[in-house]
């Protein structure tokens, strides 16, 4: 229904810009502006305001009055509103959207036939994920649940580096160390329990006299020289570390929700040959050099060359990641990877080499995200005194848990509610509190987490929105069986309620932005505005009191605003309680 508006749209723009006798090859359908009651719109009027010599509004204008919205079945007007061209939903569109949100996929839109690779997270399996890091898990599986919503076939991969130095010293130490010499863990965990031989050696290496350090360093070497080679001894021992410590990580990182189809490691691509491959075709590029003892491409726009090779023959990283992506193009049509901001130049200068081997990076689209702080300050996990990200959750859980019990209190007493009941309600919203504060900013502005925000039920917050939900399921469990099947749209006379069917209309042009732009946080927005229109219609619409026509009517309503509001927070990964 949403595309056959949207193609509606785009034919009445097209046609009044031929009518202008202006070009149609970029019609710019978006969302309208915040605060218009439109479900699409227009920005033309941007593009073509120096060709016509006149200003946005007057160009918004003047198309908008070349359009005859009678031939349309879902376009009910379209109004020039400064620069845009707002597209205001037809009666039927909304009758239509109040019978079809009321399924339970509303919002999905139909396969696209097209398969995307997204790979996020893809921390250096050291030790235990911390609250710095938390952006990328978060960011990553709520990008993944938007592009399904809007019809990909996504598959989530993790990008295991276990072949870099980090991993190297980490196997050495491992083999090096005894239990007897280390702390006990922080928690009763493989990564947990593994990240005390990490530290050990890096401290080891840091104060240890020369001799044993060379010693140390010569050890390392041959680890890494021994992946190089393909020794498949080498390769068990490295596995033995990382696998250990990576299946710690993925259940902290399960938490959030996020979760992986593929963990691809770097050692892959060398055990398969495409390294070598890659490492040839680059040494005949014309901008290959060797300086430094080592071989680089002196990419143009550059000011530092990207080393590919180092003069022992072992591979880099990027040198790695290289025939990463080659496999990805292979085998999908398109592969999006979500990146803390302080990888840009490595995906810059990664994007141009591609381009010098041959590929279309059209196909390659990068999402950077900036750091998430708290407000007592930086973390490290190589020092041992980050904050992990277990502990944040189990904060959340234990702050959540106390709001909940103070705001149920009646409940708890009449054991109207259970302890297990309490316990699922403090970790959604928990957990869920967690999770929208994150993904509700834009992922290149910087975060300082807040409690007092992320857990405000009268805020703009995960409580604020989940609260909605489990108020939607309340009235339709008082309301019983309601007969939806043959609701009167136009009993939703009252500005409260068509105010909220044209918000629910909007779903699912909010995923198509969200999903084309790569801004789950978009989403996030919407569901703060869907739930400030429901909270607005709940204080001046009476549901189970009004008369029969009226009551079905809204009683259809609720249930569609809570089947927008659970799929709204579900493509966020939110959860959305049945009470609270």
């Amino acid at each position: 229904m949403f595309l056959s508006l949207r193609a509606e749209v785009e034919d009445a723009v097209a046609e009044a810009l031929t009518a202008l006798s202006l070009p149609t090859d970029d019609l710019g359908i978006e969302q309208p502006p915040d605060g218009v009651d439109a479900v699409l719109a227009s920005s033309v009027a941007f593009r073509l305001a120096e060709e016509v010599g006149a200003p946005p509004p007057k160009v918004a204008a003047d198309i908008a009055a070349e359009i005859d919205a009678e031939p349309y079945d879902y376009i009910d007007a379209a109004v020039g509103q400064g620069p845009y061209v707002n597209f205001l939903p037809s009666e039927q569109y909304l009758a239509d959207t109040l019978e079809t949100a009321q399924a339970d996929d509303y919002g999905h839109l139909p396969d696209r036939d097209t398969s995307v690779v997204l790979e996020h997270t893809s921390a250096n399996p050291t030790g235990p994920v911390h609250v710095g890091r938390a952006r990328n898990p978060i960011v990553g599986d709520a990008l993944a649940r938007v592009l399904e919503y809007a019809g990909y076939d996504v598959e989530r991969h993790y990008y295991v580096n276990d072949a870099g130095r980090q991993i190297a010293v980490f196997t050495w130490a491992y083999e090096t160390f005894d239990e007897s010499d280390l702390p006990d863990p922080d928690r009763d965990s493989p990564e947990y329990e593994m990240v005390r031989y990490y530290r050990k050696g890096n401290d080891y290496l840091e104060s240890a006299d020369d001799d044993a350090v060379e010693a140390a360093e010569a050890e390392i070497a041959a680890i890494l020289q021994g992946l190089e080679d393909g020794d498949e001894e080498t390769y068990e021992r490295v596995a033995e570390v990382v696998d250990t410590v990576l299946s710690g990580m993925t259940e902290t990182i399960g938490r959030l929700p996020a979760e992986f189809d593929e963990f691809v490691k770097e050692t892959q691509f060398m055990r398969d040959g495409s390294t070598d491959d890659v490492v040839q075709r680059l040494k005949e590029l014309d901008c290959a050099v060797y300086e430094e003892d080592a071989w680089q491409l002196d990419l143009p726009d550059f000011e530092k060359n990207l080393v590919f090779l180092r003069a022992d023959g072992t591979s880099l990283y990027t040198t790695r990641d290289l025939a990463h992506h080659e496999w990805k193009f292979e085998h999908f049509d398109r592969a999006v990877t979500v990146l803390g901001e302080d990888h840009k130049l490595q995906a810059d200068q990664l994007s141009s080499t591609l381009e010098l081997l041959g590929h279309d990076t059209d196909q390659l689209e990068q999402v950077f995200y900036s750091w998430v702080n708290l407000p007592e300050g930086g973390m490290s996990t190589r020092e041992g005194t980050g904050v992990d990200l277990d502990d944040l959750l189990d904060e959340a859980i234990d702050r959540a848990r106390a709001e909940v019990e103070d705001r149920m209190a009646d409940r708890l007493r009449d054991d109207d509610l259970d302890e297990d009941d309490l316990d699922r309600i403090a970790r959604q919203v928990g957990i869920g509190a967690v999770r929208y504060d994150i993904v509700s900013k834009q992922p290149t502005k910087g975060i300082t987490f807040e409690w007092e925000r992320a857990l405000d039920f009268e805020a703009q917050s995960a409580p604020y929105v989940q609260y909605v939900h489990a108020r939607c399921c309340g009235i339709l469990d008082d309301a019983g069986d309601v007969d939806t099947d043959a609701v009167d749209p136009s009993a939703l006379e009252a500005s409260e309620a068509a105010a909220l069917l044209r918000e629910i209309a909007r779903f699912p042009a909010v995923i198509e932005e969200a999903a084309e732009d790569h801004r789950p946080h978009v989403v996030a927005t919407y569901t703060r505005s869907l739930a400030e229109t429901f909270n607005s219609f709940y204080r001046e619409c009476p549901v189970l009191d009004a008369d029969k026509e009226t009551r079905a009517a809204r009683v259809a309503l609720v249930g569609a605003a809570r089947t927008t509001v659970a799929n709204a927070l579900d493509a966020i990964g939110v959860d959305a309680p049945t009470s609270m």
